[in-house]
């Protein structure tokens, strides 16, 4: 789900000066405070997913029209340099959604599980709409507004489910080994979507689900880091958070 737990409550995370009062300065300017947003883990399993992302969709494409050899040829080496690529990035796919829904059930911090307060508030959602036509501000119970909660939930729904109907057509192709084991149940999920085109079908249309929310998605954190000054594209990179110390005013 695009964005994450965290290792440390913000209550526990002391406040940095990130400019320290000083009485030379011109009244009136505010001074921020830093917090620890976003564990080294939770970056690395993002960036991971980023690109597990661009190359599936590059590959998946590819594989579903291979352009570089001609019909008639007899080469398959690079259609196959593409498949392994395709598997690897899959299955590092399936182990950051897995590992991110784990995190979210049971991660030290709950400020993603806090988030849900506000999916069940209609004042957070009219909040959230008003600010995005620049109307007020932000108040989140969580690290999400309503609108981002519900989206990432939805997005993390069409990872599990590209996650899986990935591996039906792996177990398609390959009998032996993990392919094997996984026989039987891609066998019943085959049956259930009507035949393995339907499978193929199925996973073709949520590639295109995420590179519809990609494109939403990059244009958004970087509009909320110019609209909101904060919690954008930056804090996904550092893991560092600021925000203005209201008792930074000289």
């Amino acid at each position: 789900m695009g964005a994450p737990d965290l290792i440390k409550s913000q209550d526990s995370v002391p406040d940095q000066q990130l400019t320290e009062p000083d009485a030379s300065k011109p009244k009136g300017e505010v001074t921020y405070k830093q917090e620890l947003v976003f564990s080294a883990a939770i970056r690395i399993f993002h960036w991971l997913r980023a690109a597990a992302i661009l190359v599936l969709v590059i590959t998946g494409f590819y594989l579903a029209w291979p352009f570089l050899v001609a019909p008639e040829s007899s080469d398959v080496l690079v259609q196959g340099w593409i498949r392994l690529a395709h598997l690897i990035f899959g299955f590092v796919l399936c182990a950051v959604t897995l590992a991110r829904v784990y995190l979210y059930f049971f991660g030290k911090s709950d400020i993603e599980r806090r988030s849900f307060r506000d999916v069940m508030s209609l004042k957070s959602w009219i909040v959230q709409l008003k600010s995005y036509v620049w109307m007020g501000k932000l108040n989140k119970a969580g690290v999400y507004g309503p609108l981002q909660y519900v989206t990432y939930l939805l997005i993390s729904v069409m990872a599990i489910f590209i996650c899986i109907t990935g591996l039906v057509l792996y177990a398609n192709v390959y009998h032996q080994g993990l392919g094997g084991l996984l026989w039987e149940p891609a066998s019943w999920i085959t049956a259930q979507l009507g035949g393995l085109a339907m499978v193929r079908l199925w996973h073709h249309y949520i590639t295109w689900v995420f590179v519809v929310f990609v494109v939403i998605h990059v244009y958004m954190a970087v509009w909320t880091g110019i609209r909101f000054k904060h919690n954008s594209v930056d804090s996904i990179v550092s893991g560092y958070d600021y925000h203005p110390n209201k008792d930074g005013h000289h």
